[in-house]
């Protein structure tokens, strides 16, 4: 059994889209628990390959992809499908069996709160 966290996105009052768990980093500094919570999901992307197999999710075609088709990675099956697993207790990835294959999908909106976490302020 899993003892890992999966990050919160909230929902914003305003249906404007998701907002990030974590305020912009140049808007003020964070508490405790915001950095505890950008920290999970720093550390998941913090080793190559799961970038890699993020990122190969993350771009492929149709927004999804078969763990068929992002496993060459330069890692057995194996570890691959560990650090899948890693990237979805983190919150950043999704899964759906299909027959015999899994596939894997970014949520638009763990982008769209990495991409506001990251963001510079707006030029006044």
């Amino acid at each position: 059994m899993s003892n890992a966290k999966v990050l919160p996105l909230i929902e914003p009052a305003d249906g404007q889209g998701v907002a990030p768990c974590c305020p912009p980093l140049t808007e003020r500094p964070m508490t405790a628990e915001e950095a505890e919570t950008a920290a999970r999901m720093f550390k998941a992307l913090g080793d190559p390959v799961r970038l890699r197999l993020f990122s190969a999710v993350a771009s492929h075609e149709g927004g999804e992809a078969c763990v068929c088709d992002i496993s060459d990675v330069g890692v057995s099956q194996p570890t691959v499908s560990h650090h899948l697993k890693k990237l979805k207790e983190a919150g950043l990835l999704t899964s759906e069996r299909r027959g015999t294959w899994v596939y894997y999908r970014v949520e638009p909106s763990v982008l769209a709160a990495m991409g506001k976490l990251l963001a510079m302020p707006a030029a006044a």
